[in-house]
Parts: structure tokens; sequence; C-alpha cells
């Protein structure tokens, strides 16, 4: 699983026509789901996620999680995110899950991050066409991705 966390101070995302989530104070969260990936890896990344800490204390030091933080989370499934451009100029997204594999796991992580975070999360529409709008705060981007846990 490759993410791209955004530490955002507000963030929507919507789908045909409609905002399907939204959010203040938290983390976007771009989710790309492989062929390959498993549950130890959603736990994995879901874990991390909640736990890092890149929210500022009182002094101004990114030393606080979104947990500690009572942030919210806004995941949207991007499966742009396993392109291999090495050949040519046009993106294979042969690495990324198929739909009906993917969106199993896609429920899984967003039942996963609920449980890690204590509260309910916002979510785009898997598979939808979707804008996504977002202030990122520092800016504050991290890129993980569960198969190379650095």
């Amino acid at each position: 699983m490759r993410a791209v966390i955004q530490r955002v101070s507000e963030a929507s995302v919507t789908a045909e026509g409609k905002i399907t989530g939204i959010i203040k104070n938290g983390l976007l969260v771009l989710l790309g789901i492989a062929d390959t990936d498993n549950t130890e890896d959603l736990e994995w990344l879901s874990a991390k996620m909640v736990n890092m800490r890149i929210f500022n204390d009182a002094q101004g030091v990114m030393n606080v999680s979104i947990k500690d933080a009572g942030g919210d989370i806004l995941l949207v499934s991007q499966f742009t995110l396993h392109a291999s451009t090495k050949k040519g100029n046009r993106p294979s997204y042969s690495r990324a899950g198929k739909g009906d594999f993917a969106m199993p796991l896609y429920k899984k992580m967003i039942v996963q991050l609920e449980k890690d975070l204590g509260k309910k999360i916002q979510t785009g529409i898997f598979g939808a066409d979707m804008q996504v709008a977002l202030i990122n705060d520092g800016p504050v981007t991290i890129i993980m991705d569960s198969r190379n846990r650095e």
C-alpha cells in the first residue's frame, strides 16, 4: 500500500457533484492499493498514520500525532499511486489492485483507521471520478509504502 499523507487545515472530496467527505484540521490520505497488499499492510500503515507525530505542540514543534491532536482523516482511494513510468510516456497501472481485490482492502482500511483513531473518518467513493480540494498546512506531505518501511 502506498499513501500520500498531507497535513491539512481543510480538505474535501466531491464525487458526482456531491461532497462525500470534508474535514478541517487533520490528514488527507491518498491511498493506493497494490495487487500484493494484505491485511498486515493496512494494519501497519494505519498505525503509522495515526501515531505519526506531525502536528505542532505548544512550542511549534512537530511532536503530536493526529490521534493526540483530535484531528480528522479524509481517506481517498487513488490507484494511480502505483503508476509505473519506467517505459514510454504512458504510465502503466498493472501493479494497482483491481477493483474486486482492492475495494475490500479499502473498506478494511476505513474500519482499521476508525479503530486506531477512535472515531469515524471521512472518505471518497472507491473507483469514482473525484475532485479533491485541500489546504496543505505547513506544507507537510509524507509518502509511505508498506513494502518499503523506512
